[in-house]
C-alpha cells in the first residue's frame, strides 16, 4: 500500500487516544513524527517516530504529507494555517476553529494551495448515530416533525483545564466541545436550518465557560430540532428521540470506543473490534402499512472509528470523497457563532440564505 507519512501535533489525550493508535494500525499510514514539548510518552508503543519539541520544528524538519493538528481549540487556526503554508495537507481536531471567520480563511489557503483539509468529526462514526440515520433512511417515522439530540455528562467539578472552563477564552465551553459533535450530526441528518435561538451559559457560575446549551433549530415544514447538553445529568437520557407522522425512534448513546481505547483497546484495521451490545439500546414505535402499531426494541451495529482513516486514506489515493471536509464544517461553525449570539442577545437568530 502507498504510504501516508504523518505529523501528529500533541500527544495528550487525543493523540493518544483518537489518533495514533489508527495510523499505527492502518496499513496506509505511518505515524513519523510526534510533537512533545518536555516529555517522550511516545516513545514506548511508537518508537519509529521522530519527536519533536514543537509544531514549528516538525513542520519545518519532518518528512511528512498530512498533518493532524490536535492541540487545543485555540491554537488550531495558527497551527492548521502553519501546516497548509507549509504544503502540508491536514485533519484539525473539532472544534474546527474558534469562529467561523478563522474557518472560512483556512478553507480559501487551503483551496489557493490545492491541498485537504478535513475535519476529525469522528462522531459520525458512533454506533448510535449510524443506528438513527439507518432508522430515519428506512422511512419507519414518516414525515419528520420533531427531534432532540443530547450529549450529557456528569462533571459538576472543575476540569483544572484553562484551555475548555476559562470564560475569557475563545472556543471554551461545552458548546464548542460537545456541541460541534451535536450540530454536525443535526446538519448531516436534517441539513441547514433556518433559524435558530439558543440558551447557553454556566451552571457551574460566571467564573467559568458554558457548561450547559440548549439550542432550537428551525426547519421547513414545521420540523424543530432541539440540541442540549449539561455537565448536570448524574441519569441518562436517551441521547437521540425522532418522531414523525407515522413514529417514534429513541436511541440510547452506547458507543463504547472511546471508553475501551482508554482502556488500551487497540483497533484492529479491516474489521470491527469494539465490544459487541449485550442488550438492546433502541426503541421504535411505528404505524405500518396497515395502519397498525409495530413496537420494537432495537440494537445498533458496532461503529468504527478506524473508517474515517480509511476514508481519508480512499481520497488521497484513489480520489474517493474525503469525509467531513473543511468547506462543509463551516456551516457548523455558523450554527456555534449564530447560538453564541443568540443566547447573548435573547432572540431568534435568522441565517441568511447559503
Amino acid at each position: 500500500m502507498q504510504l501516508i507519512k504523518t505529523g501528529l501535533c500533541a500527544f495528550g489525550m487525543s493523540g493518544k487516544i483518537f489518533h495514533a493508535p489508527f495510523l499505527k494500525e492502518h496499513p496506509g499510514f505511518f505515524l513519523s513524527s510526534i510533537v512533545e514539548r518536555s516529555r517522550e510518552d511516545s516513545k514506548e508503543k511508537y518508537p519509529d517516530a521522530v519527536i519533536y519539541r514543537s509544531v514549528e520544528d516538525m513542520l519545518e524538519n519532518a518528512d511528512i504529507d498530512l498533518v493532524v493538528v490536535n492541540t487545543p481549540v485555540q491554537t488550531h487556526f495558527q497551527y492548521t494555517r502553519m501546516a497548509l503554508e507549509a504544503g502540508k495537507n491536514v485533519i484539525v481536531e473539532k472544534p474546527f476553529t474558534v469562529n467561523v471567520s478563522e474557518a472560512e480563511e483556512l478553507v480559501q489557503l487551503a483551496e489557493e494551495k490545492g491541498l485537504f483539509l478535513s475535519v476529525y468529526q469522528n462522531r459520525r462514526f458512533d454506533r448510535d448515530y449510524l443506528q438513527v440515520q439507518k432508522i430515519m433512511s428506512e422511512g419507519y417515522l414518516g414525515m419528520l416533525k420533531e427531534a432532540e439530540i443530547r450529549f450529557d455528562r456528569f462533571r459538576t467539578e472543575p476540569s483544572g483545564k484553562d484551555h475548555k472552563e476559562n470564560p475569557e477564552a475563545a472556543g471554551s465551553g461545552s458548546l464548542h466541545d460537545l456541541g460541534s459533535h451535536l450540530v454536525d450530526q443535526a446538519v448531516q441528518y436534517f441539513g441547514f436550518p433556518e433559524k435558530l435561538f439558543a440558551d447557553v451559559f454556566s451552571m457551574k457560575g460566571q467564573e467559568f465557560a458554558n457548561d450547559y446549551f440548549e439550542i432550537i433549530l428551525y426547519y421547513p415544514d414545521s420540523l424543530r430540532v432541539r440540541l442540549k447538553s449539561s455537565v448536570f445529568t448524574k441519569e441518562a437520557h436517551y441521547a437521540y428521540a425522532v418522531h414523525g407522522e407515522k413514529g417514534s425512534f429513541l436511541q440510547e448513546r452506547t458507543d463504547n470506543q472511546e471508553n475501551e481505547l482508554v482502556s488500551g483497546t487497540v483497533p484492529v484495521y479491516g474489521q470491527d473490534w469494539t465490544l459487541p451490545l449485550k442488550e438492546t439500546d433502541g426503541v421504535l414505535n411505528f404505524l405500518n402499512d396497515q395502519k397498525e402499531t409495530e413496537r420494537m426494541l432495537t440494537a445498533s451495529e458496532p461503529g468504527n472509528y478506524m473508517n474515517y482513516y480509511q476514508q481519508v486514506y480512499e481520497f488521497m489515493v484513489f480520489g474517493y470523497a474525503l469525509p467531513s471536509p473543511a468547506e462543509e464544517i463551516i456551516k457548523n461553525m455558523r450554527i456555534i457563532d449564530a447560538a453564541m449570539e443568540s443566547a447573548r442577545q435573547g432572540r431568534i437568530i435568522e441565517f441568511p440564505e447559503l
